[in-house]
């Protein structure tokens, strides 16, 4: 299933509303692409190669480093390999030009325009980030380039499970594993084969031994007998959604919101690691060691629906800039 949501949503979207709540929550969704088309972009294509030119608050390097994904190979400065939604492509930036290898103007329009969230006006997000907390602006300064991506659920969940106690690098190898084992094999940008990764089906028909990790495959048993489906995780809030997906075994607080924000779209998701509360506990708990739960009521309650935004440029800026490798901050 492609992730593309958007193209004239308000005139096509037919709403059939019971009572003021749903009316409240249809008109927040569609909010969000009143922001489309902010940005004044030309799109081409020509030999198989997607040009889209006037890129703004897109910095792809940041994009696909800062930790919300981790199907893709670094290639050079600001050049990737990137695997999604059945696809591999080659993504390059220079400047204020993304150029797609592999990639038809229907490709773009189904899928990486959705994926990248280019229909969404990141300079108004930042804005009202800084907006919701002053303190966040170097943060955000530091960090103005990235971007949520709209990711495949059932993929996001399983990578996040797979995230907990390995560094980014892991998580990757890991990723790339399960895709070579057992995902469809696809002709990339450049005429190579690379492998996808196996959705629900495929991996439902893998034992637990093969897959060495009895957590990844109770998360698939429960995508694939429909005890927890993005179909029944889409028309609950996001309390709901993320109670409903922590009664899969090995799926805490902090996987779940990361399902939500990265694989369902959830921008209020707030999700607390070990970075995020440590740059938490810095900034507005006056250093003291703090609950996860604490940080996560305190982040719900200070930047609402743009918590997933904030915990973003939070995250990657402790993460590659704060922080010292000797453990060290440079917080004043």
């Amino acid at each position: 299933m492609f992730p593309y949501r958007s193209g004239g949503v308000e005139n096509n979207i037919r709403v059939l509303y019971n009572s003021l709540e749903k009316f409240i929550r249809i008109k927040e969704q569609l909010f969000k692409y009143r922001m489309a088309g902010v940005q004044k972009m030309n799109v081409s294509c020509e030999n198989n190669v997607v040009t889209v030119d006037g890129v703004k608050d897109f910095r792809l390097g940041q994009i696909l480093e800062c930790g919300q994904c981790f199907h893709f190979d670094r290639l050079g400065e600001d050049a990737y390999e990137v695997i999604a939604y059945g696809r591999a492509v080659k993504m390059e930036q220079v400047g204020s030009v993304l150029r797609i290898y592999g990639a038809s103007l229907e490709d773009y329009d189904g899928i990486w325009r959705s994926y990248l969230d280019m229909d969404n006006d990141y300079g108004l997000i930042k804005e009202s980030v800084i907006n919701a907390d002053a303190a966040l602006k170097t943060a955000v300064d530091e960090k103005d380039g990235i971007r949520i991506l709209n990711q495949d659920f059932f993929e996001t969940l399983i990578s996040f499970i797979i995230s907990q106690n390995k560094n980014i690098p892991q998580i990757r190898q890991c990723v790339k594993n399960i895709s070579h084992r057992f995902g469809d094999d696809v002709i990339g940008y450049n005429g190579e084969t690379f492998y996808v990764f196996p959705d629900v089906q495929r991996l439902h028909e893998v034992t637990e031994d093969e897959l060495r990790d009895p957590y990844i495959k109770n998360a698939v048993e429960a995508v694939y007998s429909g005890t927890v489906t993005q179909e029944q995780l889409d028309k609950l809030d996001v309390n709901a959604a993320r109670e409903l997906l922590m009664t899969i075994k090995g799926v805490g607080e902090k996987v779940a919101n990361c399902v939500l924000l990265f694989g369902l779209g959830r921008r209020e998701a707030f999700p607390v690691d070990v970075w995020m509360k440590r740059i938490m506990e810095q900034m507005y708990f006056d250093g003291r060691d703090t609950k996860k739960t604490e940080i996560e009521a305190f982040a719900v309650k200070k930047f609402g629906k743009l918590g997933g935004y904030a915990q973003q440029y939070l995250f990657d800026y402790a993460r590659t800039t704060l922080f010292k490798q000797d453990g060290s901050s440079k917080i004043k």
